[in-house]
């Protein structure tokens, strides 16, 4: 842990409070804005393809404009998107709504990067322990997100007016902590080849394929059960507060292990490390599946029952998104490094948008 580490945790930390606020705000205001019911999912939609979309045109972004300055305009981005968020609930514009959410998807394209910035910011032997570092600073923001959207909703006459406000001052903070990190790269060439490849011959390397297909897999799993856990306990009767408590241990499975996930990763390796969390995303699914659909009692109250399952899936994604970080550093040069990354991104977010229908829509053909 290095000065630029530090910092680089920070802004992810805001980062993250402020792509969980989005998501929240697209989807509750997209309800309250919707024309009819079932647009009312289009924003988020928008949202995750616009981030798809957008992988391509941050790698040109940062390989122009280097990790500060395209990190910077993230922020600047961030500040438009709140603008025009303002705008869109003041005036009920839906489609104004669907603006801000495809420029919020650039946004959280950008903020993806700070993971693998995080590993040109140290010498090599402590890459693994330094993007597991990085990735925890998500840990405060999701825990914070939440209450910071909900609370600021109501503050001005007009809902989601506030929300958006709290995004921009956010954002703002953002640009202050990156104006005092220092992209200084140590490790120049991770391969020892400066010819660079297309991008083709670097997707189609066996250590690129599977660091992608273990963080677009674990990413669209992770998906599909946050949202269909709410759904799931709502249905059975679960208070607001119950759902609330589930999802924050699903959360802090998420990123607390990522204190210990570097070291496990330089012990163990990346690939041992995907195993392990494909294994914890199998139980927590037969935990689930033995909880929801048999009724099988544990002798505890039924909520634990739910809360263990989503830890063990928040372990899980915990270990293939780091796991998968780690092993994406292998496959590609300096001079390659913001293409193979963007390929990387560009694969869970079209997953994650995919998998965004799919609850509601199992929920309502197979119960």
């Amino acid at each position: 842990m290095n000065r630029n580490i530090a910092l680089l945790s920070i802004s992810q930390g805001l980062f993250m409070t402020n792509n969980v606020a989005l998501v929240l705000i697209n989807a509750l205001a997209g309800l309250s804005l919707a024309p009819v019911t079932w647009m009312a999912c289009l924003p988020l939609l928008v949202f995750y393809l616009g981030g798809a979309f957008c992988t391509g045109l941050e790698a040109k972004t940062q390989k122009r404009l280097g990790r500060k300055g395209a990190f910077q305009l993230g922020s600047w981005v961030a500040l438009v998107v709140s603008g025009i968020g303002v705008l869109a609930v003041s005036m009920q514009s839906f489609p104004l709504l669907l603006v801000a959410a495809l420029l919020a998807g650039y946004y959280s394209a950008n903020g993806q990067m700070y993971r693998f910035a995080a590993s040109e910011l140290c010498a090599k032997e402590h890459q693994d322990k330094a993007v597991s570092w990085v990735v925890a600073g998500g840990l405060v923001g999701t825990v914070i997100s939440p209450n910071l959207a909900m609370t600021t909703k109501g503050v001005f006459d007009t809902p989601f007016v506030g929300s958006f406000v709290a995004v921009a001052v956010v954002a703002l903070l953002s640009m202050l902590v990156m104006r005092y990190v220092t992209f200084t790269l140590i490790n120049l060439d991770s391969l020892g080849n400066k010819l660079e490849r297309t991008l083709s011959a670097i997707v189609r390397q066996p250590v690129f394929v599977v660091a992608a297909l273990a963080a677009a897999l674990g990413s669209a799993v992770m998906q599909l059960l946050i949202d269909a856990t709410p759904l799931v306990m709502k249905v059975r009767g679960f208070p607001f507060e119950d759902i609330v408590s589930v999802m924050r241990w699903h959360v802090i499975g998420m990123f607390a292990p990522c204190l210990v996930t570097g070291h496990l990763i330089k012990r163990l390796g990346s690939l041992s490390i995907i195993y392990l969390g494909a294994l914890l995303y199998l139980a927590g699914i037969a935990a689930m599946y033995i909880f929801v659909y048999t009724g099988f009692d544990f002798s505890v109250a039924e909520m634990n029952q739910f809360l263990f399952a989503m830890f063990l899936l928040g372990l899980g994604w915990n270990f293939l998104f780091t796991g998968s970080t780690s092993m994406t550093i292998q496959a590609y040069t300096n001079e390659e490094k913001t293409r193979a990354q963007a390929a990387i991104n560009f694969c869970v977010f079209v997953t994650m948008a995919i998998f965004t229908f799919v609850p509601a829509a199992l929920m309502k053909t197979i119960g």
